[in-house]
């Protein structure tokens, strides 16, 4: 077994928000490591959008606009009624006052793919195929044992463990942190593939009596994602997806003739509301699905991941400032809500209108408005809900490097920091 080594923290997890935290350990100057026990990243689309603050939020580390070439920014949405099709853009209403005023579709594969270039560029590794297996805190720091994918183990010590290792986290587990919650009784099938009759550069929504099905364009790894629900009942309801079935349910809801064909990835899951009872015991902190999962809508899961670790690496423990590593960490707190958008309050975008004002525009002018608007509302309300917000720097002075963190003195424990930039409070709904 090879010898302990000290870290200020350790990363399990590579998908986004282990990516986008290690993004930001990196910028601080801190002595990170990061690890997955996958050998590869994510090749599937998974998560489908950026929402405008996680562009906001990436801005600072040079990849928003490598993420924004890659993806479709400008997407349309048909969405098909009994009788009609009616025509909107999506996520149109509410959004002018930041940079990046659209929920940009870029898969989760891109995302990946463009966060491990910046951390290759900056000299930063993902050990791949390296597995915790089990972790102790042991005064100032955490005893950590790892095995690499040629069996060899080795003991790390870090003096904080961020665990960003999805819904089944070794880390939430190895610190006794309860996941409570339930799952939804509903299937949803999934896939990657192509389809043939189906009008490109637009998502598509068929509701029918029978269900809902979407369409979402993706151009890689496939050009299409396939989303619906499946049926109560049926005969295939065990067992794993086929492309038949996905055929037999697209004949079901929708009346164009639409062929699909080369799928490259299918699946079912249900949907679970679930939060950890804490996000920090100690010296071990949670991120992403392993702090919280919920519905897929919108991207919440990728997008509140990254938002969760920005949050808590502007915090990071350098090498610079112990008394602040400190005392900012100590904001991080034990019980912390189960909501969506930790990163100073919103997962959608932070703008400096008053909620108030910023919700009757939301809600009261679409009913003067034509049922094209009142569409595009109610649709962004089921792909971007909780879009509650509060003033952001980015949104008003644009992209800039990495602030300088605040420093946070003793009575950051009441909630009053010194310093400056004086970070903006978190909103709460």
């Amino acid at each position: 077994m090879a010898a302990s080594r000290s870290l200020d923290v350790l990363v399990v997890g590579a998908g986004p928000t282990g990516l986008a935290l290690a993004a930001q350990l990196h910028a601080y100057g801190a002595r990170f490591r990061i690890v997955d026990r996958h050998l590869d990243r994510a090749r599937e689309s998974r998560a489908l959008a950026i929402q405008p603050r996680t562009l906001e939020a990436l801005a600072p580390f040079g990849v928003t606009d490598e993420l924004i070439a890659r993806g479709n920014p400008a997407v349309q949405l048909r969405m098909h009624l009994p009788g009609r099709t009616v025509r909107l853009p999506l996520f149109d209403l509410g959004v002018a006052d930041t940079p990046y005023p659209f929920l940009l579709f870029l898969s989760q594969a891109e995302t990946e793919s463009v966060l491990c270039g910046h951390l290759d560029e900056a000299g930063t590794t993902v050990e791949r195929g390296t597995e915790l297996l089990e972790l102790t805190t042991a005064g100032a720091y955490v005893a950590c044992r790892l095995r690499h994918r040629d069996g060899t183990e080795e003991n790390v010590n870090a003096r904080y463990v961020v665990g960003c290792d999805g819904a089944h986290s070794t880390v939430r587990s190895q610190a006794g942190i309860g996941f409570e919650g339930h799952a939804y009784p509903q299937t949803f099938l999934l896939a990657d593939l192509e389809v043939d009759g189906l009008e490109r550069g637009a998502a598509h929504a068929y509701m029918t009596e029978a269900g809902m099905l979407f369409f979402f364009p993706l151009g890689s790894p496939a050009s299409w994602r396939l989303l619906a629900m499946r049926p109560p009942g049926g005969p295939d309801t065990e067992g794993p997806v086929e492309l038949r079935q996905l055929q037999a349910l697209v004949d079901r809801y929708v009346n164009d003739p639409l062929h699909l064909r080369d799928p490259v990835w299918m699946t079912d899951f249900r949907i679970h509301n679930r939060g950890a009872k804490r996000y920090r015991a100690d010296r071990v902190f949670l991120a992403g699905d392993a702090a919280h999962i919920h519905s897929p809508a919108g991207a919440q899961g990728m997008n509140t991941g990254i938002q969760d670790s920005l949050n808590l690496g502007w915090k990071s423990p350098s090498s610079a400032d112990v008394r602040h590593r400190r005392h900012s960490l100590s904001r991080t707190r034990a019980n912390a809500p189960r909501s969506a958008g930790t990163y100073c309050g919103s997962p959608i975008a932070h703008s400096p209108s008053p909620p108030a004002a910023t919700h009757c525009s939301a809600w009261l002018a679409p009913e003067s408005r034509p049922v094209s608007h009142r569409w595009s509302c109610a649709f962004r309300t089921c792909v971007a809900p909780s879009s509650v917000r509060c003033p952001s720097w980015l949104s008003i002075t644009g992209a800039a490097p990495p602030r300088q963190r605040a420093s946070i003195g003793p009575s950051a424990a009441h909630g009053q920091a010194t310093g400056s930039p004086t970070l903006p409070a978190t909103c709460t709904r």
